[in-house]
């Protein structure tokens, strides 16, 4: 997003379906810092489905790079974490918190977002992980379950979106802006301009 005139923000974004097959988009993390610069981009959200911990595992046995520190180490970088607020999604969690842990990768600037499938307090198994990932984390958010975001994605009517569900994404968004502000400053400093691209000389016909 960026700031547009008379105060208001653009937005570029995916509105297609939400079941669509995802688009066919470059996975190095520096081609999107490149057009977020070349743009004039102020926050960039990355959706990323690729599997953390088996990433940075593999990256350590085979000693090719690992995409996920690579995303971590663009400048100003917050990773959030999403999980299912169950028990499967809390074990592969913490699973992915300790691998991360080990490999050194920045959990004190990291949220975690928990997302509820269903309405209700959430299980004694998710409350007690939360407790104990807030010490290892920046923030744990509880995101409540939303039916009608569940069943439209991005194509859900803002009206129609609970209270709740518009407070919990305000608090993902301060939660992400003060790991940002606590480890690199407030206010954030400019962040540093990818060198531009030598120019392409066309050979005369």
């Amino acid at each position: 997003m960026r700031r547009a005139a008379g105060g208001e923000w653009d937005v570029l974004t995916d509105g297609r379906e939400w079941h669509a097959v995802p688009l066919n988009l470059p996975p190095e993390p520096a081609a999107w810092y490149q057009l977020a610069a070349a743009g004039g981009w102020q926050a960039v959200v990355a959706d990323t489905a690729h599997p953390i911990a088996h990433d940075v595992l593999t990256a350590r046995c085979s000693g090719a790079p690992s995409l996920t520190r690579a995303w971590c180490d663009l400048p100003f970088a917050v990773p959030v974490l999403c999980a299912q607020a169950t028990a499967d999604g809390m074990q592969t969690l913490q699973q992915a918190v300790m691998v991360l842990h080990a490999e050194g990768l920045p959990l004190q600037r990291t949220v975690v977002v928990l997302a509820a499938t269903g309405d209700g307090r959430p299980p004694a198994v998710v409350r007690a992980a939360a407790t104990m990932l807030s010490a290892r984390v920046a923030a744990v958010v509880h995101l409540p379950h939303d039916a009608d975001i569940r069943a439209q994605g991005l194509q859900a009517q803002p009206a129609r979106i609970r209270t709740r569900t518009r407070q919990a994404a305000r608090e993902a968004a301060a939660a992400v802006l003060a790991a940002a502000h606590h480890a690199f400053g407030d206010p954030l400093p400019d962040a540093a301009q990818p060198a531009p691209l030598p120019t392409a000389h066309v050979p005369a016909v």
